[in-house]
């Protein structure tokens, strides 16, 4: 009797056609879920008698409780070599594998470029104008050009961003607790203070991972520190910046826009400030959403499930 399978979070229903998985179709019966299921005892109900769960990397929540709520469970795959979403060590303790992916960087750069030219450019705005009957111009963008960028987090994704920067002839600097400026300068930035940061950029935008040091890292103060022609871009995680802190900034017009793609709670609620400001760009999690990066993580994906069906699993994510 095959083992029941789910995949989760697939919501642009493309799980099934950006990856092969016959190799592991006689096996495995595969149900693929194309809307998020909610609280704990939603997910536990859905996947009631799964074997193997795929998630997509912090999208569904599987903590302790869902982990013990699911007797039937033995392997859980996720997009990515890290998932906070996923206690990792309650699964080790039920003697339950997590197993990644790797995952590409560009995605995420670029859309984090992507959206500082649209809060530069108004690109989507006028767009959307012309196809609701205006008849021409109305907004005055901003050059990239000669602007200073900051950047907090200059790791792959913040060096890859800092690289079309500098193409873009653009000032770049860059602060975290650990840079150094010869690793600074390698990436094509000079380091500074997080203070000078805020106060210098015309843009911030941040690339760090979510962890306790990080979680609350830029609020109102911070954004204070800005300029009132500044823009603040959020491409990372939701918690590193304190929501009702930059409603509060756009509000007051404190800061000039932001453009966020990531959220405390996903999806966004559907009465979520964001939604009605005027000033800031939002996108639905975009940062890894590509077909290239969903034809690694799927692909795998498979190839993970079929390794532990073969008794050896790979890609195993330590709990630490």
């Amino acid at each position: 009797m095959p083992l029941k399978a789910a995949i989760l979070d697939d919501y642009q229903q493309v799980a099934m056609k950006v990856a092969d998985w016959s190799p592991v179709a006689k096996e495995v019966e595969l149900k693929v879920f194309t809307e998020a299921l909610g609280p704990s005892d939603k997910v536990i109900a859905a996947l009631k008698g799964c074997a193997i769960v795929c998630l997509m990397r912090e999208r569904t929540p599987f903590g302790k409780d869902v982990i013990n709520a699911l007797p039937e469970l033995k392997l859980i795959v996720t997009s990515g070599m890290r998932n906070a979403a996923i206690d990792i060590a309650a699964a080790a303790a039920r003697g339950v594998p997590v197993c990644g992916t790797e995952s590409l960087g560009p995605p995420t750069a670029e859309l984090a470029f992507g959206l500082m030219l649209e809060l530069a450019r108004k690109i989507g705005i006028e767009n959307a104008r012309l196809k609701n009957g205006a008849k021409w111009q109305s907004t005055l963008g901003i050059d990239l050009y000669g602007k200073t960028l900051g950047i907090i987090g200059l790791g792959k994704l913040g060096a890859r961003v800092a690289r079309i920067a500098n193409a873009c002839e653009m000032k770049v600097i860059a602060w975290s607790q650990n840079l150094t400026a010869d690793r600074a300068k390698e990436a094509g930035a000079t380091l500074v203070s997080k203070e000078e940061l805020l106060k210098q950029s015309d843009f911030v935008t941040i690339h760090l991972q979510l962890s306790p040091r990080t979680r609350g890292l830029i609020g109102a103060a911070e954004l204070a520190l800005m300029k009132p022609t500044a823009y603040f871009i959020n491409t990372s995680r939701g918690p590193i910046a304190d929501e009702k802190a930059i409603e509060a900034a756009l509000k007051a017009r404190k800061i000039a826009g932001a453009a966020i793609d990531v959220y405390d709670v996903e999806p966004l609620p559907i009465d979520h400030p964001f939604r009605y400001l005027d000033n800031i760009v939002i996108t639905p999690h975009l940062g890894y959403v590509t077909a290239e990066n969903y034809k690694r993580f799927y692909g795998q994906m498979v190839e993970n499930i079929r390794a532990w069906l073969d008794g050896k699993p790979i890609r195993v994510i330590a709990a630490k």
